[in-house]
């Protein structure tokens, strides 16, 4: 067994890292979030009830752009929670029964073309966003899809009825998320470093010290999300015929420079699809909860856990 400054992190531990790291019952009451303040406001108002003030948040943080640990799953969540009804929508909306997917007069569950693996994809990812967005609201003491910081998300209008909108849309999407996790990947490993400028402790949500090993965990747990994210935007590709849909040698991080905080933030990115009104082009609003209560009706199972030793 591996020891360092921190406590052990044995395997069996990171199969119970929520428990450890979370109280259950913290979750923050949906009826404290005002949906439309904008991400930044929203999401810092919940970290900031989840982990209370401290002076190691102060002014010179946030003048250096740095995310705290919190901040990066809360805008991990919001992003999942997006993915979760950009997919459940794509799945029961009319795009699915454009020939390319499950033809004319076809369902997620009924294809009527040869296109039934096709059509799995995008039934798989939606298990996929949504199992990880169940990880991410634990570690931000959440209990329930309802107290999430978004139970709506707007998309171009057509992106559920016209097969280009939507694909292109899922690969604008899929590059913000691969380039989130991998921004997030670094800003962990600094973290447990505790490389300039996160030179000081991260905190749960209750306030308790994450180890070292806890925030290189983190990161790992990232990067196999990442990978997920990766196959989501290649399959997307594949479905829209492009050649090669694995085009990448290496995923890029989208632009991006953190997770929550700063204009070049993930944060930042993904405005447009929660906040009505801000994307410059005509939206539509569709409901969170509209798509967690039903997804169980067109889903296909994946398989697998977090890494372990």
């Amino acid at each position: 067994m591996t020891k360092n400054n921190d406590r052990d992190f044995t395997a069996m531990e990171r199969r119970n890292f929520l428990k450890r790291t979370g109280i259950a019952g913290l979750g923050i009451a949906a009826g404290g979030l005002l949906v439309g303040s904008g991400v930044r406001s929203i999401a810092a108002e919940r970290v900031t009830s989840a982990i209370g003030r401290d002076d190691r948040y102060d002014d010179k943080k946030k003048e250096e752009k740095t995310d705290t640990a919190q901040e990066i799953f809360t805008a991990a969540l919001i992003a999942e929670d997006l993915a979760t009804t950009f997919y459940y929508n794509g799945l029961v909306g009319p795009v699915i029964q454009d020939p390319s997917l499950a033809g004319p007069g076809g369902s997620a569950t009924t294809v009527l073309t040869t296109n039934s693996d096709d059509v799995g994809y995008i039934r798989a990812a939606l298990s996929e966003e949504m199992m990880h967005a169940d990880l991410l609201r634990e570690l931000i003491g959440g209990t329930s899809f309802k107290g999430d910081p978004f139970q709506t998300f707007y998309f171009p209008t057509g992106a559920f009825t016209n097969i280009t909108t939507f694909l292109s849309t899922l690969d604008a999407l899929e590059n913000a998320f691969i380039g989130a996790y991998l921004t997030a990947v670094r800003e962990f490993g600094q973290m447990a470093g505790r490389v300039e400028p996160f030179d000081d402790r991260q905190f749960d949500f209750d306030h308790k010290p994450y180890t070292r090993n806890q925030l290189t965990f983190f990161a790992e747990a990232c990067a196999a999300i990442m990978g997920v994210e990766a196959e989501h935007r290649t399959l997307g590709r594949s479905l829209a015929g492009s050649i090669p849909a694995n085009n990448l040698c290496y995923e890029q991080t989208d632009g991006l420079k953190t997770v929550f905080n700063g204009p070049n933030s993930a944060v930042a990115a993904l405005t447009p699809f929660v906040t009505k009104g801000t994307a410059g082009f005509s939206t539509t609003g569709f409901s969170l909860a509209t798509a967690r209560n039903n997804a169980e009706n067109v889903t296909l199972p994946c398989t697998g856990g977090l890494p372990t030793e």
